[in-house]
């Protein structure tokens, strides 16, 4: 289904059942809503579920020209506004764990939790040649060459041997990935730099990070926690940086605890 937010035309999919509590999931850089295809599965039966494809992603529409968190954070709000979403969780992996971060601290009091996974709350002064690097090689050469890297810093090697499908999904999701929307996004990641405000977050945070994560690695999760204060921190065994299809079961059945308890 379409929507039109903040200008641009949003897709997004409804699951689960009316009147369950809000469940809003937000996906990685270069990937699309069926990244959460395991969560929805679990989760359906006890929440009502929004999983979207964020601007330049998926179905949604792809302008040219740089993009900011903040306006990724207002796509959401009309998103939200447009279908009567109120109170919901929110899961957001990576790119979608900065959004929620933008979002919480510009829109206080909507979220009911906020669920950080794989993500960062700001990025050395270092990391930004390696998002420039990619920016060049999406604008030059397209999606492809950057498939097998990506894929590589999210699943680990054994993940990768093991588990085929599941991975080639993922590099699908990768090279169908339009330029305009990867380099628009990678304008706006590696400006990130939110840890200061985070205890300006009321929302109860959960942080989720898989503990072979090279992306966004752990201690990055732990700065997250350390400074936000009553966040609770759950780190996935044997899982880089999707570590919501590396290790489902533990991923998901950490969110339902944490949701649960709110």
């Amino acid at each position: 289904m379409k929507a039109k937010t903040n200008g641009i035309d949003t897709n997004y999919e409804l699951h689960g059942k009316e009147g369950a509590p809000w469940l809003v999931l937000s996906h990685s850089l270069a990937c699309s809503v069926r990244m959460w295809d395991p969560q929805i599965a679990a989760l359906k039966d006890s929440y009502r579920i929004l999983a979207y494809d964020t601007r330049g992603h998926g179905a949604s529409e792809a302008p040219k020209g740089a993009y900011t968190l903040e306006m990724l954070a207002d796509d959401l709000k009309a998103l939200l506004d447009a279908l009567g979403v109120k109170n919901p969780h929110y899961c957001g992996l990576s790119m979608g764990g900065m959004i929620g971060q933008t979002f919480a601290l510009k829109y206080p009091g909507v979220f009911r939790t906020l669920m950080l996974a794989d993500t960062t709350s700001g990025f050395p002064a270092q990391a930004g040649p390696l998002w420039q690097e990619r920016i060049k090689i999406a604008e030059e050469k397209g999606m492809q060459p950057l498939v097998q890297p990506t894929l590589e810093r999210w699943f680990t090697e054994a993940f990768r041997k093991s588990n085929p499908g599941p991975v080639d999904g993922i590099a699908k999701l990768i090279a169908s990935t339009p330029v305009a929307g990867y380099v628009g996004c990678c304008h706006a990641i590696p400006r990130i730099n939110v840890t200061a405000r985070l205890k300006e977050i009321k929302a109860p945070i959960l942080v989720l990070c898989g503990d072979k994560d090279p992306g966004t690695p752990p201690a990055m999760s732990e700065a997250i926690r350390d400074n936000a204060p009553g966040s609770k921190l759950v780190m996935i065994p044997q899982a880089a940086h999707l570590s919501n299809l590396e290790q489902p079961a533990l991923f998901t059945r950490a969110m339902q605890e944490f949701m649960a308890a709110h």
